[in-house]
């Protein structure tokens, strides 16, 4: 940091439009989206929604070469900036690191380079994001070309070019920095929750996975019930080949095991609706409808703490389990347990049929799950010392991945402050000669 305050000591600056420093600025086209001939080409077409304050290494749509003829749509260079000018990521930059040509909502600027460094520009650029957005009209707050082209970027040492770029250069080399540091970081983030999540299965799958009795499947033969269990894979294997416990005595099962019908050993029970004007935005109790975010709260509960629940629409056979009283809507199934058998393990159990829960689900306009998709469920009934051993095994690897999938977005946010903080300080030039 101390050679860029060196660079900036009593340099002069000169606030130029982003119209002066392009060589080129421009918009691009959309072509005729019901001719299929214009579609599926290796020409990378960007969207507005592709632009999100980063490098674009590719789009989700590619266009033909006869596309881009019948279209308003032009190939840009490497290296341009891109700004977003209508629909939710207005204001947002980006910079494409391959040639490609852009729907008609994206400004797109090629920098001259005599002039400004490009990264800078997209650097000073971010941190307008708000100012950029401001400055839209419309319910959608649309900017357009005239806006783009007018606004203003410091130039430092407009009369010295081989110094302003230098001095350029030093403060992308610093932002980039922090930018690398931050990307790198969620990488290695992303790679540790997974690996967590990796050995949460791992485990799950293997101390869940009980030999089938001969006793067991006779007793099951005669209730109709299958004899096969979902792997989280997806794939099915007989019950009777089901024995990993080998090698690790962590894995060893321990006492007896019986295989039940699920409904056997739960009772299933159908949450109560309750209509909005009863929710609040906060209180004492989680209303669940149809995801595992609450709906609002309310003063009652109908549920009680350590329990499992299903949710039957919306967001369709997922599971939940809360340590605390709730209220079940309408859209929740949840279990009341039986002497023999813990909540927790019910949950652990469950969430290796997720799948298996998952390809029940009606698809509709609005996703549905019937208490017949579930109820049928073979669970292996250990005794329940065994089932407290095993959920003190999986609740840690859980509280493992739950503490970094909270801790993940802090690290990250953390990082992009400190990027802000820098590239603030370093951006944040008078406003005192600023051409009329």
């Amino acid at each position: 940091m101390s050679n860029i305050k060196k660079l900036l000591e009593g340099v002069e600056v000169e606030w130029k439009t982003l119209g002066e420093i392009a060589e080129n600025v421009s918009s691009g086209g959309t072509p005729n989206t019901g001719v299929e001939a214009f579609y599926g080409g290796n020409i990378p077409w960007l969207r507005t929604q592709e632009v999100g304050n980063g490098d674009i290494w590719s789009t989700s749509i590619k266009i033909t070469e006869l596309g881009l003829k019948n279209s308003s749509a032009k190939i840009i260079p490497a290296n341009c900036i891109i700004v977003a000018m209508y629909g939710a990521t207005v204001g947002k930059v980006g910079v494409n690191k391959i040639p490609l040509c852009t729907n008609q909502a994206c400004a797109n600027v090629q920098i001259n380079a005599k002039i400004a460094n490009y990264r800078y520009v997209y650097h000073f650029l971010l941190s307008q994001y708000k100012y950029i957005k401001s400055l839209g009209a419309g319910s959608q707050t649309n900017i357009n070309l005239k806006i783009v082209k007018s606004l203003l970027i410091p130039i430092p040492c407009p009369n010295n070019p081989k110094k302003s770029l230098e001095i350029q250069q030093e403060i992308v080399r610093i932002l980039d920095r922090f930018s690398m540091l931050t990307a790198e970081l969620q990488t290695k983030l992303q790679a540790e929750l997974q690996a967590r999540k990796s050995q949460y299965e791992y485990y799950l799958n293997q101390l869940l996975a009980y030999p089938m009795e001969e006793s067991d499947q006779s007793s099951l033969h005669s209730n109709r019930s299958a004899t096969s269990i979902q792997n989280s894979d997806n794939s099915t294997q007989p019950l009777s080949t089901l024995n990993p416990h080998t090698g690790n005595s962590v894995l060893q099962p321990r006492g007896k095991v019986e295989w039940k019908v699920l409904e056997e050993v739960v009772e299933i029970k159908r949450g109560k609706r309750l209509i909005k004007n009863q929710l609040k935005k906060t209180g004492k109790y989680a209303v669940y409808q149809n995801c595992m975010i609450p709906l609002g709260y309310y003063h009652k509960n109908n549920v009680i703490a350590d329990t499992t629940f299903i949710i039957s629409a919306g967001s369709a056979g997922e599971i939940g389990y809360s340590d605390v009283d709730f209220w079940a809507a309408d859209d929740v199934y949840y279990f009341v347990t039986k002497n023999d058998l813990k909540s927790r393990f019910l949950y652990h159990f469950l969430i290796t049929q997720q799948q298996k829960i998952y390809s029940q689900v009606r698809r509709s306009s609005v996703p549905r799950l019937s208490k017949t998709a579930f109820e049928k469920l073979l669970i292996p009934v250990p005794p329940l010392e065994e089932q407290e051993r095993i959920v003190s095994i999986l609740d840690k690897f859980d509280a493992l991945t739950t503490s970094l999938t909270e801790d993940l977005p802090k690290e990250i946010e953390l990082r992009q402050k400190q990027y802000e903080y820098y590239r603030d300080m370093l951006l944040s030039f008078p406003k005192n000669n600023i051409k009329a």
